[in-house]
């Protein structure tokens, strides 16, 4: 098993027990609408440009729109049967790299997209890969800081993701680690050091 195809189940089951209507993390968004992004970026890549680029939005939002007319239940049936043949995500490799992190942070977003969520319980191998995940993909998501950054683990684990004028250290289990790093603001994080430096680091986005 790996995190993407952990977490592409988990994600199905979560859906199921929703219903088309619960709110997201994502801005604007229902589970319906997170559902549908994605399902167009696995089983449309062709539509998925304007996810990154506001000019080809228009694109993507009538993709998304393709799919008002489908049951629910057939909906997560295609998110949980994986890629088609002829998506990119099919490759292994690239679905590994490319959705663990987003399948994960996207059942956080339906999971928190209410009052009243819990974390999930720590699993010695997910935390793990989402270490990893970090390791490899930190410096991408805190490009943008103006300060230097560490992530800490409780136990102790550190990881310098990012060097500048000043410093703050943000504590957490790695799954609140990633959220945050993903620029979720429904994580459970401690951000320290001085006052100027947490404030600019505050100031500043974070994700991709």
């Amino acid at each position: 098993m790996s995190l993407a195809s952990d977490e592409r189940a988990a994600l199905c089951d979560e859906f199921e027990r929703s219903g088309p209507d619960r709110p997201t993390l994502c801005e604007g968004w229902n589970a319906h609408d997170l559902l549908t992004h994605l399902l167009v970026r696995e089983r449309q890549p062709w539509n998925a440009a304007g996810m990154f680029v506001p000019a080809l939005s228009s694109f993507t939002d009538k993709a998304m729109a393709s799919y008002e007319r489908e049951a629910w239940p057939n909906l997560i049936d295609d998110l949980r049967k994986g890629p088609p043949p002829w998506s990119p995500f099919k490759v292994g490799k690239v679905d590994e790299l490319a959705n663990g992190g987003e399948f994960f942070v996207h059942h956080e977003d339906l999971r928190r997209g209410e009052p009243g969520w819990e974390p999930r319980p720590a699993d010695a191998a997910r935390d793990g890969m989402l270490w990893n995940l970090l390791s490899a993909q930190a410096k991408l998501l805190f490009r943008r800081s103006p300060v230097g950054v560490v992530l800490t683990r409780p136990e102790g684990a550190q990881l310098v993701v990012a060097t500048g004028p000043g410093l703050v250290t943000v504590s957490g289990e790695p799954s609140e680690l990633v959220l945050h790093a993903f620029g979720r603001d429904a994580a459970r994080v401690e951000i320290t050091g001085l006052p100027a430096d947490v404030e600019a680091y505050r100031a500043a986005p974070s994700g991709l």
